[in-house]
């Protein structure tokens, strides 16, 4: 299962319903690009060594994913056919849907928009 951006943040937030969700897979897969979204939050954040040290030890936890040439071939195929159905989605998040169309792994998501890439498996919390 990949975790997208909020997914990590709800966890360090302590929300049940997503630690349950959690609990079912054994190892979790992060894309880089939602570790740098997530460094990029944490930049003007109050709590930002606090959430630096938990982001660490989950990144130490994690299987980190980063974009390839296969990567690449995923990531067109998707923006086109966002493109052609009229439903553009943020740039970061074609990215991390050609990740886990890469890998057919399902992200972990609030944000809905990744159920308009055919392939892409969402689940949420």
């Amino acid at each position: 299962m990949i975790l997208d951006t909020n997914a990590i943040s709800g966890l360090f937030t302590g929300n049940a319903a997503l630690e349950r969700r959690l609990a079912r897979s054994d190892r979790h897969h992060i894309p880089v690009i939602v570790l740098g979204e997530y460094r990029f939050g944490l930049m003007r954040s109050t709590r930002r060594t606090e959430l630096e040290g938990l982001l660490a030890r989950l990144e130490s936890e994690s299987h980190i994913l980063c974009p390839d040439t296969e990567t690449s071939i995923h990531y067109a195929r998707i923006r086109d056919q966002l493109r052609s159905d009229g439903t553009p989605i943020p740039e970061n998040d074609v990215w991390i849907a050609a990740l886990g169309a890469q890998h057919n792994l399902e992200i972990l998501s609030r944000d809905k928009h990744f159920d308009l890439a055919r392939g892409v498996r969402r689940i949420g919390w």
